[in-house]
């Protein structure tokens, strides 16, 4: 009886040694081919109707200056609001295509809730694809800017239209200029 057990541990012993079978070959899918994104749809209607551009602000000070930025995280700000205390002007600048932002000047057309104002932006020095316009701090759009009713339209000829939320940072920037 001893012997049967002994052969069964053997066999046993043996059949531990054997390697397992392989894993079954993965199956490799390819991903579908990546897609370019169709265009935007031109937004149609209403602004006030239109969804807010993704993004949110910041603020922060530089020294006398201040800046305002509202974007996406992780991206180049859509839109700069930038305090000339200095001078009391602030630059509101905005992102644009190589296109736009190498051609020597384009209109930008800033609506509130109160107000519609056309200024001449133009290439920035600091930043290459932004085109911005100067504002005297002074200037009534500001204050239609700050109090404005949830949202601000940002529109430059060629571009997408930019929709902002009206948060305090834009009321700051334009005290920090006064």
């Amino acid at each position: 009886m001893q012997t049967r057990y002994i052969t069964l541990f053997a066999l046993l012993g043996l059949a531990a040694c054997v390697a397992p079978p392989p894993p079954p070959a993965t199956k490799i899918v390819s991903a579908p081919p990546l897609l370019a994104s169709p265009p935007p749809q031109p937004l149609t209607g209403d602004w006030n109707d239109w969804p807010f551009t993704p993004g949110n602000w910041t603020y922060r000070r530089d020294g006398r200056n201040s800046i305002a930025q509202f974007g996406a995280p992780g991206r180049n700000a859509t839109v700069n609001f930038r305090c000339d205390a200095q001078n009391r002007r602030v630059t509101l600048s905005r992102e644009a295509s190589p296109r736009e932002a190498s051609a020597p000047s384009a209109r930008m057309v800033i609506h509130t809730s109160s107000m519609t104002k056309t200024v001449v932006a133009t290439p920035s020095d600091a930043h290459p694809f932004y085109l911005g316009a100067d504002i005297a701090a002074t200037a009534p759009i500001l204050d239609a800017m700050a109090f404005s009713r949830g949202r601000v339209l940002v529109d430059v000829e060629g571009q997408q239209p930019v929709i902002l939320p009206t948060w305090a940072e834009i009321a700051r920037i334009v005290e920090d200029c006064r």
